[in-house]
């Protein structure tokens, strides 16, 4: 099977995850503070907070702006359900905002369109969480300046995005967001097994998060309400999470984050093959960029649902792992449940129903490329296109 991502680890990955295993620390040591700062620095912002995994990092991310009930986080549909989620689990409301047909972000004239009539009817956002679709940054610009109009908080979804860049700096920079997120679940740019970090050039928000991640435990004699017995002291300053991050996956990350420019440049190279090659099938391709980390490369096909699913069902059949990314939020049942139906978000929809995701990671051959092309192309003639 050749499948749609994978994570791609050598000896070096290998022997640093090793050396933690035979260290003094397995978790709370020296390699998770060491990723982080590797981490800020390729990143070129001032703090990383490094948990668990990327939902982790959305969840505190949204309880450090103090998201809670009775406010409203809008998000894009055409991402995976934690993007929402984050939001519901402080008891916030949660709304979207459709996608752009080309980028497959967050549209910015929807976006203008939908501030405009919140604010109008006075309820705006507390928070927007963009979402870096496939690696390929949201226009992060335009989007802060519509957000700072009204004074709402923005948290940028960039689980699939380490490695690319927007508007000349590195996506997680946070020039135009309050803290963004990344992922290294096995399929993602790198990987630390699971793992996410949160990103910030605000100080008290990094302490917070820190803080969070661990319980909302301190040992800072500065936040405690009553001064520390000793050096053993510590208290819990408010209700946090057990998040942390193992040195054990941190060893792993900050390992694969030295070969992030690598992977990047491998996925970019696979992603002009493809571009290249199925230029003559009827297919709607992804636009063409050279700052996003392509995460995913998927493609949109021709005719109805089942077509989809009939060339879905033949490349698995065949050996070719192939994927759809994303089923717009809305339409999840639990989503349904809170009022949402079917044509709320006709643009994610319509680009669901079309969707397919062919393989693509840094490993994956030339020969085995051809032959998930070969395939689609075979196939896409059954089909009578």
């Amino acid at each position: 099977m050749i499948p749609y991502g994978r994570q791609s680890i050598d000896e070096a990955d290998i022997d640093a995850v090793v050396a933690s295993l035979r260290s003094a620390w397995l978790t709370q040591g020296p390699q998770v503070p060491a990723f982080e700062q590797a981490v800020a620095k390729y990143c070129q912002c001032a703090h990383a907070v490094a948990v668990s995994n990327a939902t982790a990092a959305l969840h505190l991310a949204c309880l450090a702006l103090d998201i809670g009930p009775g406010d409203v986080v809008w998000t894009s549909p055409n991402t995976f359900v934690a993007s929402a989620n984050c939001a519901r689990y402080c008891g916030a409301e949660v709304d979207f905002v459709d996608i752009d047909p080309d980028t497959l972000n967050m549209s910015v004239p929807a976006l203008a369109d939908k501030l405009a009539a919140a604010s109008q009817a006075g309820r705006l956002p507390k928070a927007i969480i963009p979402v870096h679709f496939s690696g390929r940054s949201c226009d992060m610009k335009e989007i802060a300046r519509l957000a700072r109009q009204h004074g709402i908080h923005i948290i940028e979804d960039a689980s699939h995005a380490i490695g690319a860049s927007h508007a000349g700096r590195p996506v997680g920079c946070c020039e135009y967001s309050d803290i963004t997120v990344f992922s290294f679940h096995p399929v993602k740019i790198i990987t630390s097994g699971e793992g996410g970090m949160a990103l910030t050039g605000n100080p008290e928000i990094a302490a917070r998060l820190t803080r969070l991640r661990s319980h909302g435990i301190s040992r800072d004699p500065s936040v405690m309400t009553s001064p520390p017995d000793g050096d053993w002291y510590y208290q819990q300053i408010e209700l946090g999470f057990n998040y942390r991050m193992t040195d054990i996956q941190a060893a792993l990350g900050l390992s694969q984050l030295a070969k992030l420019a690598c992977f990047v440049e491998r996925r970019r190279q696979l992603a002009e093959r493809y571009t290249k090659h199925l230029a003559r099938l009827p297919l709607i391709l992804p636009m063409a960029s050279d700052s996003s980390a392509w995460h995913l490369y998927v493609v949109q096909l021709p005719g109805s649902a089942d077509c989809r699913q009939r060339i879905f069902d033949k490349m698995r059949a065949a050996g070719i792992g192939v994927n759809v990314h994303y089923i717009p939020v809305h339409r999840q049942p639990y989503y349904r449940n809170l009022g949402f139906n079917d044509g709320d978000f006709p643009t994610a929809e319509a680009y669901y129903r079309h969707a397919l995701t062919l393989p693509l990671y840094p490993d994956l051959t030339d020969s085995e490329q051809d032959t998930v092309m070969q395939a689609l192309e075979t196939m896409l003639v059954t089909e009578g296109f």
